[in-house]
């Protein structure tokens, strides 16, 4: 239970007022600076603060403003985990002790720092996250939004220290929205969660029985059907059950299949645990994401046009596969420009893994496929003995022309990277039906992409739809440059929110929420409705 400590703090090394301590007597301010300086000496953002301010206390002074400081970074840190952070991280039991024996000016000086050093701390994780995301999974490629430390401090003189601390959390909608389902969610795994689970493979309507009771009971706890005594699997569970299905991406038939039993069993703290990930990962995209801006939550498999915090547009989407060279990595770029009748320059491990072996086997192999020399001349295949060539020293490289038959289809949208990730059509039309789409190398292939272009272009052409097909029938690779790029964001959250209705859950088809989870838990990281 959290004891809320800091409202006593009023009364600390407040022995600083009336103790040994006399700000005035210059042998004790000199040795009071001088523990400062050599507790800073290691930290060269708060040893620069303290050296620009001339070593005056900001926490542990006697004056009104230090007292509100001291008592809102209290308060801030022993409530972190309202943010799901780890409480012990910033050691509150320590500082709070060092504090109160604090009655010499050298101790003083050293409790100073150590308050600045919990405070950095604290502020860095809360607003861009506590950990480097890029040593956490090799396909996590983003880089949180560091701010500088030196300034944290600075500016918090500046500022009301309350509305400072709260003001350190993203102010994204979807972070408070987020922030809201983990308060709901601890009262219900404290209240005893959803109820019995379902104890089924499958149920479809028709069915009556004890299970289709213990369906129509979870579905009532969920929020997504009213009371109702029927042991039934009538009309008003299915629309229920589809219901729930949507707001889980899961295929909406109706039927509660193997994989809708499974998401409805789900317990509170199992939510709860994609949430506070979804919160972390919230803490490294906070910035500006732009106006207009394309989202790819490869979770749900779909991609969205959002303008001013609006979907504007929304189409499935197939991912990587879930294997270690194919998962499609996180990361924001910005589209520049979409190619129109696209070449598939295919990649050398594509080339090599896939294709060398089959032309090993059969030089006439994959035949719609040119392979080009150093010097860019179309190779005859029949004059090439491929079993001499290895992954290491294949000489060629691989182009299929533009067409229907063209692995990209007939249009790419491009964002220049190094990963050599864009968005593509594809001819492989039959997998946007699946329920899970990853089946990709690793680029993100579009249901929609005609009227994803029609939807980029709509911003600088007046017939975008007509101007996109007079280029289409050319039958040229064409490159259209857009106007105003458009940042793109490849995220993947398990948890998510819409401006209204239900928060989204989704699998971690990629194993990757689970592997941040267990980082948080290294940290100290606990479900409050779990303790103790």
């Amino acid at each position: 239970m959290i004891t809320r400590r800091f409202l006593t703090v009023a009364g600390l090394a407040f022995t600083v007022a009336t103790g040994a301590f006399v700000p005035s007597a210059q042998a004790e301010v000199t040795a009071f600076k001088q523990a400062v300086a050599e507790a800073a000496a290691r930290d060269a953002d708060i040893a620069g603060f303290y050296r620009d301010t001339n070593y005056q206390p900001i926490w542990t002074g006697t004056d009104a403003d230090d007292l509100a400081r001291r008592q809102a970074l209290l308060k801030a840190i022993e409530t972190a985990d309202d943010h799901g952070l780890p409480v012990a991280r910033y050691d509150f039991d320590a500082l709070y002790g060092q504090l109160r024996a604090a009655h010499t000016p050298r101790a003083l000086g050293m409790a100073e720092v150590a308050l600045s050093k919990a405070f950095l701390s604290y502020a860095r994780d809360l607003q861009t996250g506590m950990f480097v995301p890029t040593q956490l999974d090799d396909g996590i490629k983003r880089d949180s939004p560091r701010r500088d430390r030196r300034g944290y401090l600075t500016n918090l003189l500046a500022s009301e220290p309350n509305s400072y601390m709260r003001g350190l959390a993203p102010r994204t909608p979807e972070y408070v929205r987020l922030f809201k389902e983990k308060m709901r969610l601890e009262h219900l795994a404290t209240a005893g969660g959803w109820g019995s689970e379902v104890k089924s493979r499958k149920l479809e309507p028709g069915d009556r029985g004890t299970a289709v009771v213990a369906l129509r009971d979870r579905l009532v706890a969920l929020g997504y059907l009213g009371r109702s005594a029927t042991a039934e699997y009538d009309s008003v569970l299915e629309k229920a059950v589809q219901a729930f299905q949507l707001d889980h991406g899961l295929e909406a038939d109706g039927v509660a299949g193997e994989s809708t039993i499974s998401e409805i069993n789900r317990s509170p703290v199992d939510r709860l645990k994609s949430v506070m990930v979804a919160m972390e990962r919230e803490r490294w995209l906070n910035k500006p994401r732009g106006e207009r801006h394309v989202l790819v939550n490869l979770t749900d498999f779909h991609a969205r046009i959002v303008d001013n915090d609006r979907v504007t547009f929304m189409t499935r989407s197939v991912v990587g596969k879930n294997r270690h060279d194919h998962r499609s990595p996180e990361f924001s770029d910005v589209m520049e420009h979409m190619v129109i009748n696209p070449t598939w320059n295919v990649p050398r491990s594509i080339a090599t893994k896939e294709y060398l072996p089959m032309l090993q086997r059969n030089p006439n192999a994959v035949s719609y496929l040119k392979l080009i020399d150093g010097r860019g001349r179309v190779v005859n295949r029949g004059a090439v003995d491929f079993t001499q060539f290895s992954t290491r020293n294949f000489p060629f490289d691989i182009k299929q022309p533009p067409g229907a038959r063209n692995a990209l289809g007939l249009v790419k949208f491009m964002f220049p990277n190094r990963h050599n990730i864009y968005l593509h059509d594809t001819p492989s039309k039959s997998l946007f039906a699946r329920e899970v789409r990853a089946f990709s190398h690793g680029c993100i292939r579009l249901q929609k992409p005609f009227e994803f272009a029609y939807a980029l272009l709509a911003r600088q052409e007046s017939d975008p739809k007509g101007f996109f097909h007079s280029t289409l029938k050319t039958g040229r690779e064409t490159q259209v440059d857009l106007q105003k790029p458009i940042p793109v964001h490849i995220i993947y959250r398990t948890a998510f929110t819409n401006a209204k209705g239900p928060v989204q859950y989704r699998r971690d088809v990629y194993g990757r929420d689970a592997k941040i989870w267990q980082a948080m838990v290294n940290e100290g990281v606990a479900l409050r409705s779990v303790q103790g």
